[in-house]
């Protein structure tokens, strides 16, 4: 083997290459994705050059633990000894430079995967590296390039007789796990599972059993899919595809709600596919995923300066070869296309659910109570998508009814003085929906955690010609009073104060009122404003927490509280009125544990004394 060429590869490699493995040391894996795709870039530059299309173009990853070796072949274009003095003695370190400007002052977490740096990346794992390469020209010679510290190389004439480029690595004693086949299955599966060339992986100790007698040997199976739904035009995908590849991508058994299969090649290109799980009401802790893909390479997950941050409560594929990939965040932050295209983004989920609102609204009625978390938290992120999706907001009734705010308000038109009356919880406060069902009016079910801020977000959104405000049923009594009802005047001091010696609480408000249902004795009325100010000052941790300000409406039309009024019993008067109040407040809330273990020992001695008068 005749020595050709001997040095030095850049008088600043010893300083940039402790630089790389800083940057790559969170994602050092990644020096697989960068050696499969230079070899998916030969094969794509040897069918440019020839026009040969063979099935038999392919990388193969060879993971040989015995030699302590991690090989990478590829059967494309090749290099010529010239070539590997270019490509890899001078341009992979001038990229690396521009690398290391670029990037001297980011945080590591401001990369957006790392092309360019390409095959010094090897050196991440690896205390030595090689290269055997054979170029596809007409009498060129093999050549083999030596590395063991990425700074230093030799180059000699090698012994390759077939087309193409090995890169072995040496893995280090500290990098073993890249030696280890299922580590090199699982970073392959992650980063290459998709790219356009069949990628193959190889294990060396494994001993393949030979065929039977008449059967042909089993040919290996690419470990990736080289035409992924994405890249398909939508009209060529089957249902069962979509889900399919729904299970694939996420490695889940659950099927997803719907999707949106993005096909654009102007003025944007963009593929991809976006997926609506099935999204916890509250969403707390859920784990969107939309995997970002560079002309089918994979680079990183949830890329919110491209990805709306609404939408990452999604699952989803999205190939942009565009991008400019390897560069920080702050310059995707600032880039017109980035904008554009996350603005695109935004408009074709509208769209889809627009489009499913008017064409197909029994489905969409029936998807509402799984992603409405999502619409809610896209109007409160992005006023363009509100403005988009207006139309198709709903509210779900406690009859299970689907109303936009336009329906609802013309269907209790007259009735509600533009309010939509709701219950945060239709099993606890069934007996406050019905004073409104019962009246004709429709109460909105609004219990997830994002509706407090949604709600308020709808007041302000609206308007003064299309003001609406939201009440729950326990904020106030407009409209459940019985303004005909004949009743007598009861002792309103004397009430008064007896509610007030029960609770504990000197400044309650008690005041009496005929409510039109009669078998009610008592509401406990809040303060819609106040109520959501505490509601949220718990939610988010504030440091301080409001007290709670109840209001006693005692229903004077009935019989019940007209009874309490005269009874002369003094012990069985404030019995009955402490258990009336804490059935009032279970409607509202649970009990806490004093007020609980009062609430039981209360209804003892009620019942004990009731059976003494029997």
């Amino acid at each position: 083997m005749s020595e050709i060429k001997k040095g030095n590869i850049s008088i600043h490699a010893q300083n940039i290459m402790p630089v790389i493995k800083r940057w790559l040391y969170s994602d050092k894996d990644i020096f697989i994705r960068e050696l499969v795709a230079n070899g998916c870039d030969a094969i794509t530059k040897y069918r440019m050059a020839t026009g040969e299309d063979s099935e038999d173009l392919h990388v193969t990853v060879t993971v040989d633990k015995e030699n302590q070796e991690l090989r990478f072949t590829d059967n494309g274009i090749g290099m010529t000894a010239e070539e590997v003095d270019q490509y890899i003695n001078q341009v992979a370190f001038s990229g690396a430079e521009e690398f290391l400007k670029n990037y001297q002052g980011d945080d590591k977490g401001g990369i957006i995967g790392h092309f360019g740096l390409g095959f010094y990346s090897a050196f991440m794992p690896a205390d030595r590296v090689t290269i055997d390469t054979l170029s596809w020209q007409e009498g060129a010679s093999p050549v083999r390039w030596e590395s063991e510290d990425g700074t230093s190389f030799v180059l000699n004439t090698g012994t390759r007789d077939t087309r193409g480029t090995t890169v072995t690595l040496h893995i280090s004693e500290a990098e073993k796990e890249f030696l280890e086949f299922d580590r090199v299955r699982e970073v392959l599966n992650r980063y290459c599972g998709y790219m356009a060339v069949p990628i193959y992986l190889e294990n060396t100790a494994d001993k393949p059993e030979p065929p039977k007698e008449g059967e042909e040997p089993k040919a290996p199976q690419p470990i990736n899919d080289t035409h992924p739904l994405w890249l398909k035009a939508p009209k060529d995908c089957t249902e069962d595809e979509y889900k399919e590849t729904y299970r694939k991508l996420f490695n889940t058994f659950e099927e997803p709600l719907f999707w949106i299969h993005l096909n654009v090649d102007y003025p944007f290109n963009l593929k991809g596919i976006l997926y609506f799980p099935r999204i916890r009401k509250d969403f707390g802790g859920q784990e969107g995923e939309i995997k970002l893909f560079n002309r089918q390479v994979f680079v990183a997950d949830n890329i919110k300066e491209i990805v709306p941050e609404f939408l990452l409560l999604l699952r989803g594929v999205l190939d942009c070869p565009d991008l400019p990939l390897n560069v920080s965040r702050s310059f995707l932050q600032n880039d017109g296309y980035v904008k554009r295209l996350s603005s695109h983004i935004t408009k074709k989920v509208a769209d889809k659910l627009n489009g499913l609102m008017n064409t197909e609204r029994e489905k969409y009625e029936t998807y509402w109570d799984d992603i409405h978390p999502f619409v809610k938290y896209g109007c409160l992120r992005d006023e363009k998508f509100y403005e988009q999706i207006k139309g198709s907001l709903l509210l779900k009734t406690t009859a299970g009814e689907h109303y936009t705010l336009e329906e609802y308000k013309s269907r209790n038109e007259g009735k509600t003085d533009k309010k939509v009356y709701y219950t945060s919880d239709p099993a606890r406060q069934a007996a406050s929906v019905r004073l409104y069902t019962d009246r004709g009016i429709d109460v909105a079910v609004m219990d997830s955690l994002i509706d407090i801020s949604f709600m308020q977000f709808l007041e302000n959104a609206g308007g003064e010609e299309n003001a609406i405000s939201f009440a729950r049923v326990d904020a106030d009594t407009d409209g459940l009073v019985d303004s005909e009802a004949q009743v007598e005047e009861l002792p309103a001091e004397a009430l008064e104060k007896l509610f007030r010696a029960v609770t504990e609480d000197e400044n309650l408000t008690v005041k009496l009122q005929p409510l039109k249902d009669k078998e009610l004795p008592l509401m406990l009325l809040e303060d819609e404003q106040m109520r959501r100010w505490r509601e949220a000052s718990v939610y988010y941790g504030s440091g301080f927490s409001l007290p709670e300000k109840p209001e006693v409406v005692l229903n004077s039309a009935c019989p019940a509280i007209r009874a309490l009024a005269a009874m002369g019993d003094e012990d069985l008067q404030k019995m009955l009125a402490r258990q009336y109040f804490d059935i009032a407040r279970m409607s509202s809330r649970p009990l806490e544990k004093e007020e609980l273990s009062r609430f039981i020992a209360n209804s003892y001695k009620l019942a004990a004394r009731l059976a003494e008068k029997e």
